[in-house]
């Protein structure tokens, strides 16, 4: 696929190798160190949130959460059928139930509807998947968690720089909503580092006790700060902090957020545009974004008619060299967890997963080749009716 269009190229931005070489220079490589401290501190300037902790993925940013919220042994946590494993195990490991919901039937986010009715005396948490950097209806979520006296988590892997818009105008960074926030900066993510994450604590109980858990359940950031004159195993936790190879990489990044989302966005609009005929005939279904949502345009995704027909889609671009992918497979169906689930139908859900296709959506395409794969999938549906 040398000439063709590849679904993901992760973006350089130029300054990588410059403060990869600088954290090599310090001497010091492990984590916590210069660059980790620089991440956080302009992560917290972008969510607005008091607390970031950089993690070597949006995963151990997850699992601190289930170890922050004392998940135990039969408790249950609401989500969402349709995302990535990560979401589930994280609280599986520490013995959760997991009680799936539907998503919504205009975006394959969760349905805050259908959050209440399995709310039951066991339940201690329920985690928002803003997908496709949307956001979920926080105002609904955040309701309902302190009517019943719940943690609200969101996995914002996807949804850096995106916001939620309250009913009174205020807009909320997604990630500062819920006592938790988790965030990812996988490769196939707007903001990258090969892997990595981060923690964003909005409980101030949870600050300290955070930071153990981080630091492989010792006080080792309280010693190095001077609070203590040595450090010791306090609690449990484990080796969730990355390199300062890995911030230095995510450092580059982070300083050109501004850019890197001016031309995502730049794309995902040349997408819209180029697709209207195909949304104006019902022929596939577009994004959709939601009033009180914003569009970081993380990903362009089109949901066909049938599964046969999405298949047949990604055979096509194939063919003319266009990596097209379809995304999350129903956790409620799958082999690990389908005898555990409760029964309960979550149709939506699995439409997404028969129906949904991601499209090409990276800074290394140019506005020749989002065109190309414009024009090969108005080509497809023109042949097939």
């Amino acid at each position: 696929m040398d000439n063709g269009v590849r679904f993901n190229i992760p973006h350089c931005t130029g300054k990588e190798t410059d403060y990869l070489q600088e954290a090599v220079a310090t001497g010091k490589i492990s984590g916590n160190g210069m660059f980790t401290k620089k991440c956080q501190a302009i992560l917290e300037k972008i969510t607005k949130t008091p607390k970031v902790l950089l993690t070597t993925s949006c995963t151990d940013a997850l699992e601190m959460c289930a170890i922050l919220m004392e998940i135990q042994e039969g408790d249950e946590v609401i989500m969402p059928s349709f995302t990535f494993v990560s979401t589930a195990n994280a609280f599986i490991l520490r013995g959760a139930n997991i009680v799936f919901v539907d998503s919504r039937a205009d975006h394959p986010g969760m349905d805050e509807d259908k959050v209440e009715d399995v709310i039951t005396e066991k339940t201690k948490a329920i985690v928002a998947v803003h997908y496709a950097g949307v956001a979920c209806n926080m105002e609904k979520l955040r309701s309902i968690a302190d009517r019943h006296s719940i943690f609200l988590v969101e996995d914002a892997a996807q949804a850096i720089e995106s916001e939620f818009k309250w009913s009174d105008g205020r807009e909320s960074v997604l990630g500062s909503i819920g006592e938790l926030g988790t965030l990812s900066f996988h490769e196939t993510k707007n903001i990258q580092c090969g892997e990595g994450g981060a923690l964003l604590i909005n409980k101030p109980e949870f600050e300290k006790r955070a930071e153990i858990i981080w630091e492989k359940g010792t006080n080792r950031t309280a010693f190095w700060r001077g609070e203590v004159d040595k450090y010791g195993w306090v609690d449990i936790g484990s080796s969730f902090l990355p390199s300062e190879l890995n911030a230095a990489f995510l450092y580059a990044q982070l300083e050109n957020v501004v850019a890197i989302q001016k031309r995502r966005l730049e794309i995902w609009e040349q997408y819209y545009t180029g697709f209207q005929p195909l949304f104006e005939t019902k022929k596939v279904r577009a994004p959709f974004i939601p009033n009180y949502a914003a569009n970081n345009a993380h990903m362009f995704y089109l949901v066909c008619v049938s599964e046969e027909e999405r298949t047949n889609l990604i055979a096509h671009l194939k063919s003319v060299d266009i990596h097209a992918v379809f995304h999350y497979q129903s956790l409620h169906a799958s082999p690990y967890f389908k005898n555990k689930h409760d029964g309960r139908p979550l149709p939506w859900s699995d439409t997404y997963s028969k129906c949904l296709v991601r499209l090409p959506l990276h800074l290394h395409l140019g506005t020749e080749d989002v065109a190309r794969v414009i024009t090969s999938i108005r080509a497809f549906y023109s042949k097939k009716r």
